[in-house]
Parts: C-alpha cells; structure tokens; sequence
C-alpha cells in the first residue's frame, strides 16, 4: 500500500513537471516569435540582430550630448564645443559651471535643457567696457564677462549698477549672469527731472496780489452797482 502511494505521488510531481516545462517553452518560444508547439524560434540569432540593427538605426538619428556651460558654450566630454543661443543662456541665466543636455533632432535642430545647475549666488557690480568695447561687470575689483544680449536687453550701459549671478563656489569664474541692471542717474538728469517736476506753466501762474489792488476794484465794483441803482428809480 505503501508503495503504491509512492508511485502516485511520483507521478503527480512528474505531471507538474512536465506542465511547468510545457509552460515555460510556449513563453520562450512567444519571447522569440517561434512556434508554441516546437517551441523552435522563427527568427534566427542574424535576423533578430539585423532588427537590433535597424532599431539602434531609427533611434540614432536623435543625437543626445551632455556637457558643461563654459559662459558661452556648451563644452562635452570629447572637448567639442556646441554654440548655445545667446538669448536662451540670457533668459535662463545659465552660469558657467552648469551642465547641460543637448538634443540634435533629425533636422539638425539644436534643443537645450539646463539638468544640473551648479550652486550660485547674487553680488552688485558696475558694467563697464575693456579695450575692445565687450562688456564686463566689476565685482570687488575682479571683471566678470557678461553676454551682449542681456546688456542690451535691460539696455544697459556703462556705470549701471548690475545685479549679477555667479557661482557660489570660490572656483575661478570668468562669467557671470546678468539678473538685473539698475540704472545709473546723473546729476544732470536730476536736475533736468526737478526742473520739471516744479515748472509751472505761464498760464497757470497767479497774478501778484496788492492791497491798494484791492481797494481799487472794490471801489469799481460798488461805483457800478451805484450805476444800477439810480438807472432803476
């Protein structure tokens, strides 16, 4: 009786066996597009890695470099250098030290994302020119080169005071940001502005008023009503 139990139980285990075995052939042969009764694959190691090919192939025509913002470009790691837009790096206030990701689609279009700004803080500074006319921001006696298009976006101009954003690390910046530019005003442009603020216009100007002024026009004044009486009687 014993045995008997035994060989029943050996042949459950193998038909659970052989139904996990019939199993896992028809996922692997549907995993590699064979047919599910011999479980033999369709496609060839050749042709699925002619279709690896072709997809690598079609995904490849999108471009994906990641580099470091150097205040004007984007430098990646093979040293090639990618010109970023100077109204895109000025809107977004990229620092140099940022990292940033670019997309070259199919068409060649360049699409830039900032992912890893670097930590920065604000300080004041004076815009000015160098010798050859480029604008720098001075920052406790150190120059910061700054991009042409946020000068002339806040219409900067030399001895304004700038709002500027560096990074905040003591590394050796030569770039910074421009947050804001607070004008300058001259003593002329005061002058010209309270001159025009207290003008008063000529006809607007009250006549100077004399007390024997006013005995005179009373005097007027009640000689006619005197007038008007005696036409009445």
């Amino acid at each position: 009786m014993a045995d008997l139990e035994k060989i029943a139980l050996i042949r459950e285990i193998l038909e659970q066996a052989e139904s996990n075995l019939s199993q896992a052939k028809k996922v692997l042969a549907e995993f590699l597009g064979g047919d599910v009764e011999s479980s033999k694959p369709k496609i060839s190691k050749k042709q699925i890695l002619e279709k690896a090919q072709e997809l690598a192939s079609s995904t490849g025509k999108t471009r994906i470099i990641q580099g470091v913002f150097n205040g004007q470009s984007m430098v990646a790691p093979d040293d090639t250098e990618y010109p970023v837009p100077a109204n895109y790096a000025s809107k977004s206030k990229i620092i140099q030290g940022d990292t940033l990701k670019l997309t070259i689609t199919e068409d060649g279009s360049f699409i830039y994302k900032q992912i890893g700004p670097v930590e920065r803080k604000k300080v004041l500074g004076v815009l000015s020119q160098d010798d050859k006319g480029e604008y720098q921001v001075i920052v406790e006696n150190k120059a910061y080169k700054v991009l042409l298009a946020s000068v002339t976006y806040f219409k900067g101009e030399a001895g304004d005071e700038v709002t500027l954003v560096i990074p905040a690390s003591k590394s050796e910046s030569e770039w910074g940001a421009v947050e804001n530019i607070i004008k300058k005003t001259s003593l002329k442009d005061i002058v010209e502005k309270k001159g025009n603020e207290t003008a008063v216009p000529s006809a607007e100007v009250e006549k100077e008023v004399v007390p024997g002024q006013i005995v005179d026009d009373l005097d007027s004044e009640l000689e006619g009503l005197e007038g008007l009486v005696d036409e009445e009687e």
